[in-house]
């Protein structure tokens, strides 16, 4: 089974969602089946570097609210986070343009770290108010993930390279009209939009993994009935023999 999972790094719910895919996935036994792939999703492709603003300034800005209903808006969505472990530390926070740390996720997919730097690059953002949009504070977060440094502040600082690759995403995020991120694609048959629950997560899985993986139906070639030829519940009824 196949995951495709479009999100940005400074998304909340996509790391929301992404948690609650993954106590989805504990429970699911087929997990060592399921293969997840990261496509990368600009919340905002015109979102300056960071300037030194606040999340809570910047959402306010963002929607015509005041400062005080960002603040609360963001604690509403701490609080979720803070639900399924994850801690987010709103009043630090860095907002800024992410296309470099997409540049970078790709360059991690062809090292086979994506998932590690995916999950580096949430925790940096969310819980330790670092600026993602800074070329050294990503090298440093790829050399935490197990990249070589010096090679991943190369690739940032080459405007093209892998810089397709995240428009690649991007457009067939267009083709198939999404919007809004976090969202999962499942077997490029099934869609979740949003950072649902759990349960919704788990049942999921289970439909897809029953719909591809289908019990057997066998052909039955008996030639006496099962009720003269078989055990049920633990009791035998051997037929009399007709004379």
């Amino acid at each position: 089974m196949k995951i495709e999972v479009w999100s940005d790094y400074v998304c909340p719910f996509c790391y929301i969602g992404k948690r609650r895919l993954e106590e989805a996935l504990a429970q699911f036994p087929h997990r060592d089946s399921v293969e997840i792939e990261f496509k990368s999703f600009e919340l905002d492709p015109n979102s300056p570097e960071y300037s030194g603003k606040s999340i809570h300034e910047t959402l306010a800005s963002k929607y015509g609210m005041s400062i005080e209903q960002a603040k609360q808006a963001n604690q509403n969505v701490g609080q979720q986070a803070a639900a399924i472990g994850l801690t987010f530390n709103f009043d630090e926070m860095k907002p800024t343009n992410t296309f470099n740390a997409h540049r970078l996720a790709k360059f991690a997919k062809s090292e086979g770290k994506e998932a590690v730097l995916t999950e580096k690059l949430l925790y940096a953002y969310f819980t330790e108010s670092k600026n993602i949009g800074d070329l050294e504070t990503l090298a440093e977060i790829a050399k935490d993930s197990g990249l070589n440094r010096e090679e991943s502040l190369k690739v940032l600082q080459d405007e093209k390279a892998f810089a397709n690759d995240v428009r690649i995403d991007q457009s067939i995020a267009a083709q198939y009209q999404i919007t809004g991120v976090p969202f999962f694609i499942l077997n490029q048959k099934y869609a979740i939009s949003g950072a649902q629950p759990t349960s919704t997560f788990a049942g999921a899985l289970q439909k897809v993994w029953d719909e591809e993986n289908p019990a057997p139906v066998l052909q039955d070639l008996s030639t006496v009935s099962a009720e003269d030829a078989s055990c049920v519940d633990g009791n035998c009824i051997i037929p009399e023999k007709k004379e």
